[in-house]
This record gives C-alpha cells, structure tokens and sequence, in this order.
C-alpha cells in the first residue's frame, strides 16, 4: 500500500492544484439543486460532469476532474436526493428518467445555451437519456466507463469481481451481497458499494486507498432498486443520437469493453477509446492519458 500511496501522490502533485468550487442553489422542476462551479474560462462552453454510483453526490467526480478545470469551467451538481440537493415528493416512484429530465432545466435555470457534457458510469447512462431529452443544449458527450444500454452487464457481475480481490476483501463483498439480497436497503447498498470498490480498478490496492466516502440516500436507492430488480434497455431511446460523442472505456473495467461498443452502434458519430491499464476510474489510474484524450475532443469545433 506504501508503494501505491506514493504513485498516487506523484501523480497528483504532476496537476495543478484543484481550484475552489463556487455553491449555489439552483431551482429546477420544484426542486432546489445543489449546484457547484469552477471558474470560468473565456472562449469555452462549460462541461457539466454528471457522476455515477446512484446514491453518491457529485464529490464522486470532484477532485478527480479537477484537472480539466484548467481549460474550460466545469459545472457539477447533486442529482435530487443526493448530497445537498432536497429529495423529490414520492420518493418511492423515483426513475431514471427524473434524473435525465433534471439536466435541460438544470442548464436553463444557469442561463446556459449549450454546454459539452462528461458522465461516469451510471452517469454515463444518464447522460445519454439526458442528452435524448436536450439534444441542442448539448454540443460534445463523454461517457467514462458507462453501464450498458441493457442491464444485461448484471450477469456475473459479481463472480468477476470476486476474482480480482483478497480473501478479506471477498469475505466482505459475499457478506455485503447476502445483506443486499435479504435486507435491500439503503444501508446494505452503501455497504455493498464500498465492499465490491477495489475490483473497480486495474490494480485492487488503489482502490482500497480511494474508498468512496459512505453515502445513503432513499431517492438514489429507489432508482438502483428499479433497475436491478426489473431491469432496464435504453437501446431505442438513444438510438441515432445526432452529436460527436466520446465513449471512454477502461480495458480493465468489471463491465466488459463491449459495452462501449454497444453504445457505438446505436450512436452514428461516436467512437470509442480504450485506455490500457485502467478499469473503472481512468482519471485515478492513467490520468496522463485521460486528461489530454477528453480535453482534445471537447476542444474541436
């Protein structure tokens, strides 16, 4: 873990530190968003990052996005009933497609035009829907290891998993899959997402040392519930999506490669890069080659 810790610090100290987030309070469809900005940076549309993990608010992407920060602002968010932000009436009833509605009138409360859009995993699917929903408010996509268009990615999911840990970090996940199983609740999804983190990444070790912070939340639990109990295919929805799209895919990822290959051909003017020696997170483990691979394609025309 010493060796780990070292390389990791290294790595930070390469990038500049991360500046100050701006907070704000933002109203959109009956809800307060909890809203947080970079500075602004002339000549450039702002990057809304939308992060993953269903229950986690925004930090799950902030610092690590930090970086990008030096060319363009970037606007990051609580998703309803994560973080700051209030949960929603009916929290029961909470879908995905709340959550997609929430980002064109999350864009037009900010009196943004148009901005370019970066989700990670969950939030990469997300995006996708969202960016169904605004197709004009948004000029460039990045997905960053997103779930598939079906929940088909489900399938020995965990039996993968299970393959990259130690035996105390498997002891742990079966006993955090047992609780999920019997007990599903919020609490044993926060438990589960914390026990399965490690297998996230190309090397186990870095993800013990990047422990996600422990987060509930009922809104995001409903949603997670939804899907893994009933399933889900957004195949048709983001079909023939009409905007230059990056599909980032760490080729240690636990979600096989194929499921970036899958948004590609549902999406005309997407291409996919695949980052070696990355699973889950390649802003944390090849960061010298994620930062230049997004930053080069939001800058295009």
């Amino acid at each position: 873990m010493t060796d780990v810790r070292a390389r990791f610090a290294a790595m930070r100290r390469a990038y500049p530190p991360p500046p100050p987030l701006t907070p704000l309070t933002v109203r959109a469809r009956g809800l307060d968003f909890a809203v947080f900005r970079s500075p602004p940076v002339d000549g450039t549309v702002p990057l809304l990052c939308i992060n993953g993990g269903v229950v986690y608010d925004h930090r799950l992407l902030w610092p690590a996005l930090s970086p990008l920060a030096a060319t363009r602002q970037l606007v990051f968010y609580d998703q309803r009933g994560r973080g700051h932000t209030p949960p929603p009436p009916g929290v029961r009833g909470a879908r995905v497609e709340h959550d997609a509605l929430d980002v064109s009138a999350i864009r037009n409360a900010l009196g943004i035009a148009q901005w370019d859009i970066l989700g990670h995993s969950w939030g990469g699917l997300l995006a996708l829907l969202a960016v169904r929903e605004d197709g004009p408010g948004t000029r460039r996509l990045v997905t960053v290891d997103a779930v598939g268009p079906t929940s088909a990615w489900r399938a020995g999911f965990e039996d993968r998993a299970m393959l990259r840990l130690d035996a105390s970090q498997r002891e742990r996940l079966a006993q955090a899959i047992v609780a999920l199983e019997r007990d599903d609740t919020v609490a044993a999804l926060s438990e589960y997402n914390r026990a399965i983190y490690p297998a996230w990444f190309a090397d186990p070790a870095l993800g013990a040392l990047l422990q996600p912070p422990r987060a509930t939340s009922d809104t995001g639990y409903s949603v997670h519930r939804r899907m893994r109990t009933e399933g889900y295919d957004w195949r048709d929805a983001v079909r023939g999506l009409a905007l230059p799209t990056l599909l980032v895919h760490g080729e240690a990822d636990l979600m096989p490669l194929t499921m970036a290959d899958e948004w590609a051909a549902l999406i005309p003017h997407a291409r996919v890069a695949r980052i070696a020696n990355a699973g889950h997170n390649p802003f944390w483990e090849q960061p010298d080659r994620f930062f230049p691979l997004v930053e080069s394609f939001l800058a295009a025309p």
